[in-house]
This record gives C-alpha cells, sequence and structure tokens, in this order.
C-alpha cells in the first residue's frame, strides 16, 4: 500500500489523505472519508480506520482533512469546495493512482455527512464551482454515503447559537434537505434512532426529500446505538456500547448498494 497526502489549496490546511492498493494494473473504484468533529477537527485515526475497512474490499480509499472553524469564519462554504476540489484531483490523477473515474463515491459521518449531502446538492452550482476553479464534469460523484449526518440546523444540531454563527451567517444556505434537487446523485442514509447528539429526523428529512426527487434512495435506520459508531464494529470502538454487530452491518449493506449500481 502506498500512502500519500495531497494539499488542496495554497490558502488551506485541508489536504486529502489517500491508501493506495497496489495490487495488479486494474482499475479500482475510489471513496473519500468525510469525517466528523463538529466542525473543529477530524478524528484522524477513525477517518483512517474507515479508509482502510473499505481499501481492504478493493477501494482506492482517501480521507478529507477539510477546513476547520478556528480556520475560516464563517466556515462554510469552505469544506464543500474543498470537497469538490477532491473529487476533481482523483479525476486529474485517476490514471497514475489507478481508479476507475466513473465509480466516486463520498461518504461522510456526522457533520461530514453535512458537507457530503450539501456538496450532493450543490455539485453543479456556480459558486462552488467557481470557488474550487473546478467544472461540474469533473467533481460530480457517482454516489454518496451519509452516516448519522448533520443536515440542517433547523433539525436539532447545533442548538448553540455561537456555534451556528461560526458556521454560517445563512441557515438557509446549509439546510441540506431543503436543497436537494433531480440532479442528486444515488444516496445511502444510515444513522440510529437512539442518537442523542444528532437527531435521527436529520436522516429521514434528507431521505423523504432525495425520494421526492426520485433519488435513488437507500435507507437504514438502527433502532440502538449513539452517536459516532463509526464501523461500529472493536475497530471503531471508543467507549462501551459501540462495539455493535448489528450496526455494523451498514457497511455490507453500504458495498452491496454500490454493487447494484454499477
Amino acid at each position: 500500500m502506498k500512502i500519500i497526502t495531497q494539499s488542496l489549496a495554497t490558502d488551506s490546511a485541508a489536504y486529502l489523505q489517500g491508501y493506495l492498493r497496489e495490487d495488479g494494473n486494474a482499475t479500482a473504484p475510489a471513496i473519500i472519508i468525510v469525517p466528523g468533529g463538529s466542525y473543529t477537527h477530524i478524528p484522524e485515526q477513525q477517518a483512517e480506520d474507515l479508509a482502510l475497512a473499505w481499501s481492504a474490499r478493493g477501494f482506492q480509499a482517501f480521507f478529507l482533512r477539510y477546513s476547520f472553524t478556528g480556520e475560516k469564519h464563517p466556515l462554510l462554504p469552505a469544506p464543500i469546495v474543498e470537497l469538490a476540489q477532491s473529487v476533481a484531483t482523483i479525476r486529474q490523477h485517476a490514471e497514475e493512482w489507478r481508479i476507475d473515474s466513473d465509480r466516486i463515491t463520498i461518504a461522510g459521518f456526522s457533520v461530514g455527512g453535512h458537507i457530503v449531502a450539501l456538496f450532493n446538492d450543490l455539485w453543479h452550482d456556480a459558486k462552488i464551482n467557481t470557488l474550487a476553479g473546478t467544472q461540474p464534469e469533473q467533481v460530480k460523484p457517482n454516489a454518496v454515503i451519509l452516516g448519522y449526518p448533520v443536515i440542517s440546523p433547523k433539525l436539532g444540531f447545533p442548538t448553540d447559537a455561537q456555534v451556528l454563527a461560526s458556521w454560517t451567517d445563512d441557515v438557509d444556505s446549509i439546510a441540506a434537505d431543503e436543497l436537494v434537487n433531480d440532479q442528486n446523485v444515488p444516496t445511502f442514509i444510515w444513522g440510529t434512532a437512539a442518537d442523542p447528539l444528532v437527531p435521527v429526523q436529520n436522516a429521514m428529512s434528507y431521505a423523504q426529500a432525495s425520494l421526492a426527487h426520485h433519488v435513488d434512495t437507500d435507507l437504514h435506520i438502527f433502532h440502538h446505538g449513539p452517536h459516532g459508531l463509526a464501523l461500529a464494529n472493536h475497530v471503531t470502538a471508543w467507549k462501551p456500547g459501540t462495539d455493535l454487530p448489528h450496526v455494523a452491518h451498514w457497511m455490507d449493506l453500504a458495498n452491496e448498494w454500490l454493487n447494484e449500481l454499477n
């Protein structure tokens, strides 16, 4: 395996870290992990564990370290722009990195899910592409995965006005469920009904909006489990009650769904 780190812009701390399989000569699908961290940090070990789990399934896997609230104010849309630059970078290096540029999936977790959900809504947006220096055809994902996602501040997270002000000065512009449109790509969503931090209504609202726009949508709500489960197995368990074999099926389900799309 070859580990690479690709900076995205000179005026940003954002970078894309890749875990490239070097077995064989065939091209492979790619996945970009966009981790959570409340927009103040990312859990890099968890991001790496998620990437390596997908690598083990035959993907060229990456994670995005996007900009945080302490680095840009208001923060958004910077992480969305950085995600666009990440997809464009992968397509630019597709031959070198042995990637099938028609099989690029983006998987976001918690606030990373917020970034991915907004990007799913806005990948074709002129403003986002201008800021990223990209064209829509360079950045269109083929599928997205949302794990216990933040979708809209109107749906229960964050609850602190000062935190929200560090994200945006226009709440409507980051309500991802309200921005779903007919150009959204196939979307897999999972969460837990018992999530005490990000209400499950976030996932439900985005799924309902996606279905209303006839987007290929696969929704899985598990009855039990806290926020931030990642793989939901022993690899990413961070406290008692976070190694949950039933919830851990999300990855098999997502992989099966991706295979059905291709």
